[in-house]
């Protein structure tokens, strides 16, 4: 992937889940779907579930997949606030650009991500803690189609 399709894939993030994008009509039976598009570049996210829940993020050049990326993930303990994980989200950065940042706080609520691997070879695990109680945790794993 090139340094335009980051940056792509950054702002298709920042404008479907992590910034209460408008949904799509489902792909699959009661999925959730999310798509950004930007001339040949389609970024789609599409998930299954709710407090549990399993998706993938894809990226397509002129109609042919580039990349892709699954994860899996649930709310582990309350008051957990979905709009705290949509705003760590929306901080993703083009060096890491998988979820949120490796680190977000925004009062008790602390956002953490590891990741080993590069954008064409990856995986990785997010999780949100609460007053140092864990309430959300996800597993990504993902990288270039070829």
């Amino acid at each position: 992937m090139n340094e335009d399709m980051i940056s792509f894939l950054c702002r298709a993030k920042k404008a479907t889940y992590a910034g209460h994008g408008a949904e799509a009509i489902p792909s699959r039976p009661s999925s959730h779907d999310l798509i950004h598009t930007e001339g040949e570049l389609t970024y789609i996210d599409s998930y299954l579930g709710g407090e549990r829940f399993s998706g993938e993020e894809a990226l397509w050049q002129a109609g042919k997949p580039v990349w892709a990326m699954n994860y899996t993930g649930r709310v582990t303990g309350q008051p957990f606030s979905g709009d705290f994980l949509k705003d760590a989200l929306a901080h993703v950065p083009k060096d890491i650009p998988y979820r949120g940042p490796s680190f977000y706080t925004d009062g008790t609520y602390k956002y953490e991500m590891t990741v080993e691997g590069d954008i064409s070879w990856f995986t990785g695990y997010e999780k949100i803690t609460l007053d140092g109680r864990m309430i959300y945790e996800l597993y990504f794993h993902g990288g270039t189609v070829v």
